[in-house]
């Protein structure tokens, strides 16, 4: 079976690329780094890979609001080359910073297939950076390559998380319709918005968002700094009571699913 290639973005300021580059590697992609300057001087080379991922970090360090610069250029450099490039069959992943990047380009949620910001990645209720581990349900949402009804333990790391759509018959349309393909919920599996099981207040629980075809999705929190299993926080007793560990960490199954996609599409 062929090994997809995937575009790992890089940025001033992005800071997860290794991380990513790494867990794509050995969910059996060909992962690549792409400086952005290189993908807005020669934007057909975006034609060459099956995934785009964004990684999280502070690119051009957030100065005007988390992911806007990073936004403004792949929207003036690419623009509708990014829907064509979903249209096509291509995956499109943002991480933390590299999701608030895609819902200020507009690639999420994309509900009307055009790049326009219809959501807000805005600052937390806590009014500080959070930077915890937190408890994820995936939904049985649009999302092609995200299996629903799991349950996973990521770390959350941002300042600017809270997903807010205009008014609450957006965000309600945004679960009832299948765009918001991860949740936050509690110690007993129920979505909730209370701190500190949602670290930033979202309405709905929204952790995730994917976009109208299923092809770009979108978390806050961090797969790519839980894809090995001593990245989990209880490794070291998983491991003294079971007496070995499980091949990966919560957070790899993005990366493993998004590779299966994508060979799928050939």
């Amino acid at each position: 079976m062929s090994s997809p290639r995937a575009l790992i973005l890089r940025a001033p300021g992005i800071n997860c690329e290794r991380e990513t580059f790494d867990a794509f590697a050995r969910a059996g992609a060909t992962p690549e780094y792409v400086h952005v300057t290189q993908l807005l001087a020669a934007p057909d080379c975006l034609d060459r890979f099956a995934i785009l991922a964004v990684p999280g970090g502070f690119a051009y360090g957030d100065d005007i609001s988390s992911g806007r610069v990073l936004a403004q250029e792949l929207k003036a450099g690419l623009g509708d080359r990014l829907l064509r490039f979903v249209d096509r069959g291509g995956l499109a992943l943002g991480i933390c910073n590299g999701f608030q990047a895609l819902v200020r380009l507009g690639l999420l949620p994309c509900t009307q297939h055009r790049l326009e910001e219809e959501v807000t990645l805005t600052h937390n209720l806590s009014n500080h950076y959070e930077c915890r581990w937190v408890t994820l349900q995936t939904t049985k949402s649009r999302c092609v390559f995200l299996p629903a009804g799991l349950t996973l333990r990521w770390p959350a790391a941002h300042g600017e998380g809270r997903l807010m759509a205009k008014d609450a018959a957006t965000q309600r349309l945004l679960v009832d319709e299948g765009y918001a393909a991860v949740l936050y919920v509690d110690a007993h599996g129920q979505p909730t918005e209370r701190y500190p099981a949602n670290p930033n207040g979202s309405p709905l629980a929204i952790a995730g968002l994917t976009n109208r075809s299923g092809r770009v999705l979108g978390i806050m929190p961090h797969p790519d700094r839980s894809y090995l299993p001593t990245h989990m926080p209880q490794w070291r007793r998983t491991l003294q009571e079971q007496g070995s560990l499980p091949t990966d960490g919560d957070g790899m199954v993005v990366f493993r699913e998004m590779v299966k996609a994508a060979q799928a599409e050939g």
